[in-house]
């Protein structure tokens, strides 16, 4: 039996996260009473009895959770932003589909969880780098439209509150400042040097997220063609699937993946102008789905136990 403990139960991923490991017989879950929730004693003392724990905290928070871990051998799987460039400082970053993460994840004592709209932006460039279809020094756009609940409860209260604002009613674009929380890991990890420019936008449905990058023919080294191969060798295990790009009358829907823990990786456009798609769950595979399957990682089990997939 596995002892987990998850620092952050009360919030959004954490709530999900015990949902989903409540139901196993091979985990025994660290519950610490509401009055103790935040006591750092009390966090200490699950942090050093738990043989795996989630950090589902803002970043300040994070951090503080791991200097009370301290020289533990408790491995720690971190979802917020604080840890996600910190390969240097004994981080692996979580996602296992990308090169040789998975081996790393197996063996880390520390994992980052990737960010929401980071893990379609890297799910699609990274590959495409590593085989030279696209520079390091590649200036890219990309957009995303993600549910309400990448937000958090603040967001998630907000859209569903019964005299809400009327704005709430029609799509919303933030970010505009260009200084996104993602941006940073979506560079380094993909390995392109050059931040994206990033529009992510937020509708008015919970959850579901589309990602997609467009390229000219002169951004590639390559063809089409080429690109589907990489993704469909790229992606052939895990919980990130290539599909012929599905068609929906002409429409591609963000909530395609909603309540699932998989990514659907998809080509669209023609040879001139092409569009990279990336559709899956911000709560799943944006979030705490990713955070399971790294747990599965480092458990030795198949990486899809407790995980909805197609």
């Amino acid at each position: 039996m596995t002892n987990v403990f998850i620092d952050g139960s009360a919030g959004t991923t954490g709530l999900r996260i015990y949902e989903r490991l409540e139901q196993r017989k091979d985990i025994s879950l660290i519950i610490l009473p509401e009055e103790l929730r935040k006591s750092p004693e009390a966090r200490a003392d699950a942090l050093h009895r738990a043989d795996i724990a989630f950090l589902c905290l803002p970043d300040a928070a994070a951090i503080e959770a791991v200097a009370l871990a301290g020289d533990t051998d408790t491995k720690l799987i971190d979802t917020s932003t604080a840890h996600r460039c910190a390969q240097d400082a004994g981080w692996v970053y979580g996602f296992p589909e990308i090169g040789d993460l998975r081996e790393q994840i197996r063996n880390a004592g520390r994992i980052a969880n990737p960010g929401c709209h980071a893990s379609g932006f890297i799910a699609l460039t990274a590959p495409l780098v590593r085989a030279g279809i696209l520079s390091q020094n590649a200036a890219l756009s990309c957009f995303s439209l993600t549910g309400y609940s990448g937000g958090g409860k603040n967001m998630i209260a907000a859209y569903e509150a019964e005299n809400r604002d009327p704005l709430f009613a029609a799509p919303r674009q933030y970010g505009l400042t260009q200084q996104h929380k993602h941006l940073k890991e979506m560079s380094v990890i993909s390995g392109i040097s050059v931040l994206p420019l990033f529009c992510p936008i937020v509708g008015d449905f919970y959850s579901g997220i589309e990602v997609t990058v467009p390229l000219h023919k002169e951004q590639i080294n390559g063809t089409v063609s080429d690109i589907r191969e990489i993704y469909k060798n790229a992606y052939a295990k895990g919980l990130v699937r290539y599909k012929e790009a599905a068609d929906e009358n002409g429409f591609v829907s963000a909530a395609a993946y909603s309540g699932r823990d998989d990514m659907e990786i998809s080509v669209f456009g023609n040879e001139d102008r092409i569009l990279l798609c990336a559709r899956y769950d911000n709560l799943g595979k944006g979030a705490c789905g990713a955070a399971i399957q790294n747990m599965n990682l480092l458990l030795g089990v198949e990486e899809t136990t407790g995980l909805v997939c197609g």
